[in-house]
């Protein structure tokens, strides 16, 4: 049974009923008391609560699907299937994504990108997307 943990300037007296515990398993059990703290700091945070989410998938190929959490992230998807061709002029089938996400930025300012990607690549827009300088 615990009973008596005490500091001073030299040593740490620690004792169990009537036996005085060895330095080195005091030593041992102030490494793993420290570890214990040390865990429960750093334990993570809880993340956002999910507020809203759908997700809706066409047989074609196409699909929608949104959500929204409670620290202001959102964000809209669609995909619809689409005929295109490639180089020899093969016609092959291509997902065009159209969508746009929100978050708060540092400072506290909501921040929306709007993109799409089809056969051209990604295409994103936005106040936070670095705009290409122009000659």
């Amino acid at each position: 049974m615990y009973k008596r943990f005490s500091f001073d300037q030299r040593s740490i007296s620690c004792s169990f009923g009537s036996q005085e515990i060895k330095p080195k398993i005091k030593m041992k059990l102030i490494v793993v008391l420290f570890a214990l703290v040390a865990v429960a700091i750093a334990a993570p945070p809880e993340p956002p609560k999910i507020l809203r989410s759908n997700f809706d998938q066409e047989p074609e190929g196409g699909y929608s699907f949104n959500f929204e959490t409670e620290d202001g992230i959102s964000r809209n998807e669609n995909g619809e299937l689409k005929q295109a061709v490639d180089e020899e002029n093969k016609p092959h089938n291509v997902v065009v994504v159209r969508g746009s996400y929100t978050y708060t930025n540092p400072e506290g300012k909501p921040e929306t990108v709007n993109y799409y990607a089809d056969e051209t690549g990604f295409h994103a827009e936005g106040d936070s997307i670095p705009k290409p300088a122009r000659k």
